[in-house]
């Protein structure tokens, strides 16, 4: 591997040839603040918060897509790079909703921890401000372009990742935003409702519908875990508050979906909140269903298993399993309805 030297803030970096500044900088662990990019993405330098000085450049160059040269002087914070991203905040400030009180975003979103590091507070540009309808009926995420920054996250995540391009950029100028064919509903695109458009989003453009006002960030518990949908094994992150479901997200970089998912390994959990689920085993007493402990009902479910089987044989008994078991959980109940039942007759609710 071609290993190019440079300097960055004074330090020697080294990377490999036709990386970006961007990217040898994370090697060497030095920030450069971004808004539009993302490691699961291409790079097109629409944010220009990334901005940084090179020696020999007559202008400030975007470190997300300018690459790397032998022996380049890169400064990442010099007073002039400095100035310049205070100026790309303040005309993104222009155009955004001052509400970041009561917005469910606050304390995740990377526009207001931007602001906050580099001190701005209001803009010098004040001007027209877009004024958009929050009425998307899709069941799933509110879209709330009045706080969309145009960072193309999620259409470029819903191209390159899903490969669907359900959404794209519409209008021209001013009017510009990410949006359906012909601006319309996302119930009437070819939207899969995978969320992966609202896990990338870097404001509060995008949410999912079920956690708006259920929580701040730092008022929610995070678990990994595994999604119980199917046998894949995608792996979660489930955000919790008071021991009930709040959202589910992706857990990046880890296989086997790295960070994607599908509408119900996202949107679908809440089935854990519902009143009706059942937290206990139920046996039929005298036609009525009644609670029981665990030894009261794998012993009835032995008891007629076995009657059964004595009596009419292997072949009057099916096996139905789940899509919410794991591999190895089906393996076994289909090992154990074949050597144990002496059955064939196993099938998957996922067939159906």
């Amino acid at each position: 591997m071609v290993m190019i030297n440079l300097v960055i803030d004074g330090r020697k970096v080294s990377a490999p040839a036709g990386s970006t500044v961007l990217q040898a900088a994370k090697l060497a662990n030095i920030k450069i603040p971004t808004l539009c990019d993302h490691p699961a993405l291409g790079s097109i330098g629409a944010c220009r918060m990334c901005l940084v000085e090179i020696k020999g450049q007559r202008t400030l160059q975007p470190a997300c897509t300018f690459p790397i040269t032998e022996g380049a002087e890169v400064q990442t914070h010099s007073p002039t790079v400095v100035e310049a991203r205070r100026f790309v905040l303040e005309l993104l400030l222009s155009d955004h909703p001052l509400d970041c009180m009561t917005c469910d975003s606050t304390g995740s979103c990377e526009l207001q921890d931007l602001m906050y590091e580099y001190g701005v507070k209001q803009t010098r540009f004040p001007g027209e401000q877009h004024a958009y309808a929050v009425d998307d009926p899709n069941p799933f995420y509110q879209r709330d372009y009045n706080k969309c920054i145009l960072c193309r996250r999620c259409v470029r995540a819903c191209q390159e990742i899903n490969g669907v391009e359900a959404i794209g950029m519409v209008w021209r100028g001013f009017r510009s935003k990410p949006g359906t064919a012909f601006d319309g509903n996302m119930e009437d695109s070819p939207c899969e409702f995978c969320g992966m458009c609202v896990e990338i989003c870097p404001t509060g453009a995008l949410l999912p519908k079920q956690a708006l006002g259920q929580g701040r960030p730092w008022q929610l518990s995070k678990t990994r875990t595994t999604c119980p949908y199917c046998g894949v094994g995608c792996q979660l992150e489930l955000y919790t508050r008071d021991n009930r479901l709040v959202k589910a997200t992706s857990h990046w970089g880890v296989p086997p979906n790295y960070g994607s998912t599908c509408v119900k390994g996202r949107f679908g959990l809440d089935f854990v909140n519902h009143p009706d689920r059942l937290t206990q085993p139920l046996i039929r007493k005298d036609g009525k269903l009644v609670p029981a402990t665990w030894d009261e009902a794998l012993d009835l479910v032995a008891s007629k298993l076995v009657e059964t089987k004595q009596k009419h044989g292997g072949d009057a008994i099916g096996v139905l399993s789940s899509a919410k078991c794991t591999n190895e959980e089906n393996y076994i109940l289909q090992k154990f309805a074949r050597a144990v039942l002496e059955t064939n007759n196993v099938d998957h609710c996922a067939r159906l």
